[in-house]
Parts: structure tokens; sequence; C-alpha cells
């Protein structure tokens, strides 16, 4: 195993060496991936934690495409009239300074400009989405009489269908749950779910979820009664149903702010006795 994720690696690094070249930009030097190679081809790469677009002309002329904020703090979408004009007025009502979004408008306008241009645009395409977190939870199936709180950590990769505003997705998620003195039981789970956003807005939405199967990986250690102290590791993997709701805040083109409870209720495991704690804050940003 350790092997073939060293080698998917290796391959995906030097995928990414060369993929991507140099451009020297209004002074600027950027690496650039090229998306789109075609009448205009479209280049991006992630610089500084940013998303930054840009379009190649039959000249050679990069043009950015920007999205700045006005005194008003209102988006001022500068990328859509810069393609308007590079594209012979094609419509950009519908258009979003996104990866998916962009490809499509382009793609579909080297199709229509070069009769001998090949296609690449794919209505079935997927987005992702990926998020980190960090909060507090009580473990709430689990044994735990004086119910201690502990820190939590997780990680995530959501993946929902590329659509202005997706209401279905999916997640893999993986978080750890730390042990603390008075409750010395940690676990790392793998969890496999599905999202539904019932309230669903440009700038936030709400949505209900469930984690349909866990994978925990967990560690306790307890006094047994030759009151000798006992370190147990388990493995176990269940199907359980673990309900939760959450939030997303859009605070940037690409990201949100994330508020999660992630484990009201499940139908197959038992609360323990205690009510629910399991509250988590983070941050999303599509990939």
């Amino acid at each position: 195993m350790k092997k073939i994720i060293l080698s998917l690696f290796v391959c995906f690094a030097f995928q990414l060496s060369f993929s991507q070249d140099t451009y020297t930009i209004n002074g600027e030097t950027l690496e650039l991936k090229t998306e789109i190679d075609g009448k205009l081809d479209l280049l991006w790469n992630i610089i500084d934690g940013n998303y930054r677009y840009f379009v190649r002309s039959e000249d050679g002329t990069i043009t950015e495409l920007k999205n700045t904020k006005n005194a008003d703090n209102k988006f001022q979408e500068e990328y859509k009239s810069t393609l308007s004009g590079l594209t012979d007025g094609m419509s950009t009502d519908k258009l979003k300074l996104t990866l998916y979004s962009l490809r499509n408008y382009i793609d579909a306008y080297n199709a229509s400009a070069d009769s001998s241009y090949t296609s690449t645009s794919t209505e079935s395409n997927v987005q992702f989405r990926l998020g980190f977190s960090g909060g507090i939870t009580n473990n709430p199936f689990v044994g735990n009489p004086d119910n201690e709180k502990t820190p939590m950590v997780g990680a995530e990769l959501e993946i929902f269908e590329a659509n202005v505003l997706p209401r279905h997705s999916g997640f893999l998620q993986v978080r750890h749950a730390f042990e603390s003195d008075d409750f010395p039981y940690s676990t790392s789970e793998l969890s496999l779910g599905y999202r539904y956003r019932f309230i669903n807005k440009e700038k936030f939405s709400i949505y209900g979820q469930v984690k349909f199967a866990t994978l925990n990986f967990s560690s306790i250690t307890f006094t047994n009664e030759d009151n000798i102290e006992i370190d147990s590791n388990e493995t176990s993997f269940d199907i359980p149903f673990i309900f939760g709701v959450g939030s997303d805040i859009k605070v940037g083109e690409n990201s949100f702010i994330t508020i999660i409870y992630g484990e009201l209720f499940a139908l197959l495991l038992d609360n323990q006795g205690n009510f629910s704690t399991d509250i988590a804050i983070g941050y999303k940003f599509n990939l």
C-alpha cells in the first residue's frame, strides 16, 4: 500500500511539474497551468492561497480575469466584460469566476469560433471542495459517565455536481477526537456521507447530513478489576446512519466558513446517556 501511495504521489508531482509554465505578466512572474488550449486559452493556478485565472488571446496577450470589490463591498465582475470583449460579445450572464464555469465558457467559444477545435467540455463534470475544521465533542456514542468534552480536528473532501448552487453532495471525512486526563479515550474516524442543502442561497446554505459508513481506530486506557491499567486499541467498521446539520457561509469567490453539528443522533448506534455535543468550525474552498 505504501508503495502504491508513493507511486501515485510521484506521478502526481511529475504531472504538475510538466503541466505548468512560467509567465511574466505586468512585471509579476507566475507559474500557470494551461486548462484550455484553443483560439482563446485559459490559464490558472492557486497563488498565495488565491485562485487566479488568465486568458491568452491569439496574439499572445495574457489578461487576468478579475472580480474586485468596490467601496460598497460589492463584486464588480470585471471578468465578464473582459471575456465579452474577447469573445465577440458572447453572453456572460451566467458566468462565474470558477474553473468549471470559465472552462465551459471558453470551451464553447473556441468550438464556435474554430471548426477544427476539439471540445473538452463534459456536462456531467463534478467539483470538489476541501475543508478543515476543529471543535469539541463528548463522543456521544461512547460511554462517558462524566460527559467530558475533548478537542477534535477534521478534514474532508466534498464532491458535488458542478452547478451554480448545488443542493446534493457526498463527502469523505477524516477526524480525530483527542483524549484528555479525565477521559482517556481517543479515536480516528474515516467516514462516507451525504448532504442535502434545504436552504441554498448564494451567500450561505444550511444542510442536513448523514454518515452512512464509518471506520474507527480507537484507543482507551482503563483500570481492570485487579487495579491494573490497561491500554486497549480497537478497530471497528459500522453503518451507523449518524445525522447532523451544518451551514456554509461564503466569505470569498471560492471559500466558505463552515459550522457543523456533526453527530446529533444515529439510527443504528445507541446514545450513551449524554445529549450530543459535537460542534466544529472550519474553512472550505473549491478546488
